[in-house]
């Protein structure tokens, strides 16, 4: 018997619209998570009904309902946002005991839609399918996919494109966009309501307000600094995509670096850089200061509250720096780095961008002493090698902190759009092999041309939402 609840369901009226899936033609499973359905004890009599539950044809015990929030989008707030093409159809107690949300992606239109048509197409579907497994098997904390299920109907987006719907797990999906929502409406009830069910929720040690916020920014701290440590480019941090639980939600114009560059930029709408790689770490000390600003209103009339959330505030910048310093030096072999340390690693982050270097397989190469590459054999890199081995020379966990830290196989940008491109051809053979490599990346020893940096040809430098 499947445990079904809908807790975020029996909120006040002004959470949520309620509003059913909108049906399609002809459903048809194209994958199935076995091994996340299996935590979360799901059981379905038939492929019949996995078809007609995931593509929104047929009720999940619960209300359907489309959330409602607000968010800073690209630095400017837009009060009037909510889910769009997305609905959240229950919530499910886990094998272990943990709550997660069951929503569907691609679903049809809500009240919040804003002329949009509420569906998605293969391309953005299978996308999010890799990297969000690929994340949860990098160790990062992350929304899931269970189910990609084709609608049988065209999507036009470009041009006419076959359409899909995605089924995303979550630990929940309030956002900091969820808070300023009620913030910006002067909503006090309504926004100590959310407080109070997102501590319950997620953060049951949290006394106070004080003691949420703090606990939401060392998540969110350790995320981000978790995406830089394998060279993850969110894409588009806007307030509505960052989740208080500290998942990574929205894979839409993300991706994993190829060359090094601490300006890399993919999203085809972010023209000034305001999320590139290396601004990362700032934007999410802007976004968590939008959250605390929001969390302001229920204390209007305490004199000490905003130079109290000022405090962590500033206190998270300095974790984020020092969370940067320990992922980086881990990828060395460095567990305990000192100060120094940070001159050893910002010598070698100037050398791979001067050398274009690949990311991910520069440090696979010195994890697992594989064929070193041309410019690791100039004077610029042997100099600042033989520091390096000085340093580490007496940590005998070296090798496995590194191989901890650095993954062999990454979702590279141009391995997901041939895996794209041949489903359109409806070969999904790509995506599949991509999926099964992607399942131990700090394990994987193969020789795959999936290892590979892109050619100049196969070369991925913008990324698009989907929407």
């Amino acid at each position: 018997m499947n445990n079904f609840e809908s807790t975020y369901a029996q909120l006040p009226e002004s959470f949520y619209s309620v509003t059913p899936p909108t049906p399609v033609t002809v459903p048809k499973l194209l994958k199935w998570n076995s091994q996340l359905a299996e935590e979360l004890g799901l059981k379905f009599e038939s492929l019949v009904e996995k078809e007609n539950i995931f593509s929104g044809n047929s009720p999940l015990n619960g209300t359907p309902i489309a959330q409602k929030y607000a968010g800073h989008q690209f630095g400017q707030f837009n009060p009037d946002l909510g889910d769009g093409r997305a609905h959240l159809l229950a919530e499910v107690i886990s094998t272990k005991g943990e709550r997660y949300d069951i929503a569907l992606k691609g679903s049809g239109r809500t009240p919040y839609s804003r002329g949009g048509d509420g569906r998605a197409w293969l391309g953005p579907v299978l996308r999010e399918y890799i990297v969000s497994e690929a994340m949860y098997n990098l160790g990062i904390p992350t929304t899931r996919a269970l189910a990609i299920v084709s609608s049988g109907e065209p999507v036009y987006r470009e041009a006419k494109m076959p359409g899909a719907i995605i089924t995303r797990i979550a630990k929940s999906h309030i956002r900091i966009g969820t808070f300023q929502w009620f913030s910006a409406t002067s909503d006090t009830s309504n926004l100590q309501t959310l407080l109070d069910y997102s501590i319950k929720r997620h953060y049951p040690d949290a006394k106070n307000t004080a003691d949420f916020l703090r606990a939401v920014c060392l998540s969110q701290a350790e995320l981000v600094a978790e995406w830089m440590r394998v060279g993850f480019i969110h894409g588009v941090m806007n307030t509505d995509n960052c989740l208080i639980s500290g998942e990574t939600i929205d894979y839409g114009p993300c991706a994993f670096m190829d060359e090094y560059s601490p300006s890399k930029v993919f999203s085809s709408i972010d023209n000034f850089g305001r999320y590139s790689f290396t601004n990362q770490s700032k934007i999410i000390i802007w976004n968590l200061a939008q959250l605390a600003s929001a969390l302001l209103l229920l204390h209007q009339d305490e004199t000490n509250t905003l130079e109290e959330f000022q405090e962590i505030i500033n206190e998270t910048s300095e974790y984020m720096s020092q969370q940067n310093d320990i992922k980086f030096a881990s990828k060395l072999g460095i567990d305990t780095p000192v100060q120094k340390d940070k001159h050893l690693i910002s010598e070698l982050m100037t050398i791979l961008d001067e050398e274009k270097a690949d990311f991910t397989n520069f440090f696979s190469t010195i994890t697992h002493n594989d064929q070193p590459h041309k410019f690791m054999k100039n004077s610029p890199y042997l100099t600042w090698e033989k520091k390096w081995q000085n340093r580490i020379q007496n940590i005998p966990s070296a090798k496995e902190t590194m191989r901890q830290a650095n993954p062999s196989i990454i979702p590279r940008n141009h391995n997901i759009e041939k895996a794209i491109q041949s489903a359109l051809s409806d070969n999904f053979e790509p995506f599949h092999t991509l999926n099964e490599a992607l399942i131990n990346p700090y394990s994987y020893k193969e020789k795959s041309d999936l290892l590979k940096a892109p050619k100049e040809d196969e070369k991925v430098s913008a990324t698009f939402c989907g929407t």
